[in-house]
């Protein structure tokens, strides 16, 4: 009995966050009230107590299950390959999870274009700082990696190299999500990349693995 209310709980959880990501998306956070998703997963404001402390509490739950952007350029996934290629796959990887996720895309359009990070969001706002830091952080490593490694003189300072990166990855996604995806974020993306890498230094170090964006 004990692991079927567990499991029906877990259910009610899920089903709140689900609706949770569509109202936030419609009528945005600062205008969306525990009793409108409590309303739309067709549960109870007791419910919406019962999981969560508070509608930060939901918004916060409702980021932790869709990797934001930041955070996968810092998973390991490609730790084994030379720090180049690291940066061009990592950054790959996530305009293609971006791309192929309509799910993904609202819940980041959400976050970005629908909310106010001050009062009690402010904790959401330095998370994400925080995880743009650590991004940034790693560009700067691997960028000063391959430079050594590929006896490239890089014509400004690794971590303003870094800083240039990580704006042109993050823009490209901002851009894309205001836009509702109206260009292919993959390759547009990947060529802009590359041309930036190229600028650095790197240009005779690329593969030409990226197709081109359909006219």
């Amino acid at each position: 009995m004990a692991r079927r209310t567990k499991a029906e709980a877990d259910e009610t959880r899920t089903k709140l966050l689900d609706a949770a990501e569509e109202v936030f998306f419609e009528k945005g956070v600062s205008r969306t009230s525990l009793g409108d998703i409590a309303q739309r997963a067709g549960a109870t404001r007791g419910a919406v107590y019962w999981h969560f402390k508070d509608k930060v509490d939901v918004f916060s739950s409702m980021l932790n299950r869709i990797c934001m952007p930041f955070d996968e350029i810092c998973d390991d996934i490609y730790g084994d390959l030379p720090p180049l290629e690291r940066i061009r796959k990592s950054i790959r990887n996530v305009f293609e999870s971006m791309a192929q996720d309509e799910r993904r895309r609202k819940v980041f359009d959400t976050a970005l274009f629908k909310m106010e990070y001050v009062g009690e969001l402010a904790a959401v706002r330095e998370r994400h700082v925080e995880a743009a830091q650590v991004s940034r952080g790693r560009f700067t490593e691997d960028l000063t990696r391959a430079a050594r490694e590929l006896n490239v003189a890089l014509p400004m300072p690794a971590d303003v190299a870094a800083q240039g990166l990580h704006a042109l990855f993050v823009g490209l996604i901002h851009n894309w999500v205001l836009n509702e995806g109206s260009f292919p974020l993959t390759p547009t993306g990947c060529m802009s990349v590359d041309a930036y890498l190229s600028g650095l230094g790197f240009q005779k170090h690329l593969s030409q693995d990226t197709p081109a964006p359909k006219s």
